[in-house]
This record gives C-alpha cells, sequence and structure tokens, in this order.
C-alpha cells in the first residue's frame, strides 16, 4: 500500500511539472476556425461585413413594356432607383438604422416625379391626389400609417412619425394632416403634387370610360404605362429589419379610397424573427391575402425559405385575380424580389457592394 501511494504521489508530481509546458504549447496553437466544426472554409472579415446588411427596394409594377418605353425614360426611372439604393445603402454602411435607410430610400422616390408616390402621384376620380404611406420597425413590431393625405410632401416621414410620436397606428386624412403641422412635417400646396403625365393619363381613362371602358386587362394600373407605389426594406448591422411603403394609389381611384399601402400586414411588414416585406399591386386583392403578413407567417410557422413564402403568397393575389409583387429581405439578409406583370421597377445591392436595377421580367 505504502508503495502504490508513493507511486501515486510521483505521478501526480509528472503531471503537474509537466503543466506548465503543456499550457505553453497550447497557448502558441492558433485558435480553431469559427467553421471548423462544418468543414467550410471560413470567409474573410469584409465578406462577412458586408453580408451583415442589405437593402431592396421598388417602384412599383405594372404593364411595363420595352415596346412602349423610351431610352430617356429608361434612365431616368434607372437613375432614380439609383438615387434611392443610394440614400439607404449609404445609411446602413454607416452602421445606421433599417429604419432610417427604407425611410430615406423611399423618400428619394417620393421626391421623384417619375414614380406614382409624393410628387409623382396619379389623380383621383375626382382630380385630386390622395396618398398612402406606411412604415414598420421589425425590431419592436411597431408600425406607423397614413391614408387619403393631401398635403404632405414626404407621407412615409409622416408614417414614422404616427408611430413613433403618437399611441396610434394609422391616421387619416384631414386627421393626419394636423398631426403633421403639430410635429413640423412640411406641407406643401397640391399643386406640388400636379404633373403633366398623371393629368393626360386620367383625361385618357375618363375618355374610354365614355366609350366602355379601359380595356380588357386588370391591372391596378392605366393602360397607358401607369406603375404605382414605392417601397424598401432593410436588414441593418445590428440585425434589425424595416420595410415602408409609399403611393399616390390607383389612377381614377374614387376619393376616399385606401388600398394595401397604410394596412399593417398587407402593404407593408417588419418582424426581425423572419422578414421584411413591402408590396406593390391590386390593393384589394392584397389587403384580402394578408400578403406582407402572409409572408412572415410562413418563414415562421412552416419553415419555408425566404424565396418560397413570398411566392407562395403572390401567389394567393394571382388566385383571387389580382397582380403585383413584392419585395422581401430575411433577417439572414437573402433577398426575394417576385411579381406577376410583365415588369416591375426594382433594385437591391449584392453582397459584393454592386447596385443592381432592373425593370423588365
Amino acid at each position: 500500500m505504502k508503495l502504490l501511494a508513493a507511486a501515486n504521489c510521483f505521478f501526480v508530481f509528472l503531471l503537474f511539472s509537466a503543466a506548465p509546458k503543456a499550457f505553453e504549447a497550447l497557448a502558441q496553437e492558433p485558435a480553431p476556425s469559427p467553421t471548423a466544426a462544418t468543414g467550410k472554409r471560413p470567409e474573410n472579415q469584409e465578406e462577412m461585413q458586408r453580408k451583415n446588411f442589405g437593402i431592396v427596394i421598388h417602384g412599383g409594377a405594372g404593364t411595363i413594356e420595352r415596346s412602349t418605353m423610351t431610352p430617356e425614360k429608361e434612365r431616368a426611372y434607372r437613375a432614380g432607383l439609383e438615387r434611392a439604393l443610394t440614400a439607404g445603402y449609404e445609411i446602413l454602411k454607416r452602421g445606421g438604422s433599417s429604419l432610417d435607410a427604407t425611410e430615406a430610400a423611399v423618400r428619394v422616390l417620393e421626391d421623384d416625379p417619375h414614380f406614382n408616390a409624393g410628387r409623382g402621384s396619379v389623380f383621383t376620380s375626382a382630380g385630386t391626389n390622395e396618398m398612402d404611406a406606411s412604415i414598420m420597425d421589425g425590431n419592436t413590431l411597431k408600425a406607423g400609417a397614413v391614408a387619403s393625405v393631401k398635403r404632405v410632401k414626404n407621407p412615409v416621414s409622416l408614417a414614422r412619425l404616427v408611430m413613433e410620436k403618437s399611441p396610434h397606428v394609422i391616421l387619416d386624412c384631414v386627421g393626419a394632416e394636423a398631426f403633421a403641422k403639430e410635429n413640423g412635417i412640411e406641407l406643401v400646396d397640391p399643386k406640388y403634387f400636379f404633373t403633366q403625365e398623371r393629368w393626360d393619363a386620367l383625361q385618357k381613362i375618363k375618355e374610354a370610360e365614355k366609350h366602355g371602358g379601359v380595356g380588357g386587362k386588370r391591372f391596378f394600373i392605366s393602360e397607358d404605362g401607369r406603375h404605382g407605389t414605392v417601397g424598401a426594406v432593410a436588414l441593418d448591422k445590428a440585425g434589425n429589419l424595416a420595410a415602408a411603403t409609399s403611393t399616390g394609389g390607383m389612377d381614377n381611384k374614387l376619393p376616399g379610397r385606401i388600398g394595401d399601402t397604410p394596412v399593417i400586414g398587407a402593404g407593408t411588414y417588419a418582424n426581425n424573427q423572419t422578414c421584411a416585406v413591402s408590396c406593390t399591386g391590386d390593393g384589394e386583392y392584397f389587403i384580402r391575402a394578408g400578403v406582407a403578413h402572409e409572408v412572415s407567417a410562413l418563414i415562421e410557422y412552416r419553415g419555408m425559405k425566404l424565396q418560397e413564402a413570398a411566392q407562395m403568397a403572390l401567389d394567393a393575389v394571382e388566385k383571387l385575380g389580382g397582380a403585383g409583387g413584392l419585395i422581401a429581405i430575411d433577417k439572414n439578409g437573402e433577398i426575394a424580389l417576385p411579381f406577376n406583370t410583365n415588369g416591375m421597377y426594382r433594385g437591391y445591392v449584392d453582397p459584393n457592394g454592386k447596385f443592381v436595377v432592373e425593370i423588365y421580367k
């Protein structure tokens, strides 16, 4: 027994006397790769940083034909989309929030008369401009929206103010504009929203109505190639998602008509656990199908990938008889841009920082 105890003591002595050298050797070994367990080649830090954020935008979907698009107009549309992408992407690059990025991108499109939102809004049947907008924070699930505003230069900014400075989600027309005035949001004369192209489009529809209609196709825009709604979705470096949407609505709509844009879950939705979505199309159908939330629900409850979920939600609109499209980005930075019309004004920034702008199918 004494010999065994002595042997054990000698072993323990050897173990502890060797320990410093063993620990020193371990300290000198390189740290294991974070992806060693998967067997995948680790990405460099620059690539990982770029994939940590992203932005997608749209400027409406509809009967967009190459044959009716002049080179000058196409350049103008593409330039507008690129300006919007730049405004949002620069914010994200600097570490800014997805809320700031989506609002900034949509404001650019609201100020561009080529797009059916803000300054380029279409006319109602009464010859007025009535605009809707919304924004949603995927981190808190807070949202704000405005409907049927006539004097707000940038409706998306008023929607954000409703989210952050009021206990409500939606304010409309006179009440929304009173709230805007109280909080310093810029109001303009309704003449600011007049554009000759939009006015001429309304007159063509009015003339066609006298002769039995505006054509056989049931798109949410008029047959002269007008399009509607702008939007942006973004993921920031903090992992927060946001979505924003703004529109002038439908050509020749009845005064007071409200589409899917300000309806949270129909035209706009964001949830950090799933994705952010902004829609464009036949608003009545998008409301009935609850499209924006449906994309999120399919990911959360059925485990679908973003592209599959986005397409399934849009297919539900088509089954009801509607047309349009949507943009989406998920919590991993994956994107989807499905549409079932001839084209959709859209753009995004790829993982390498390259701007991609597309119009046709």
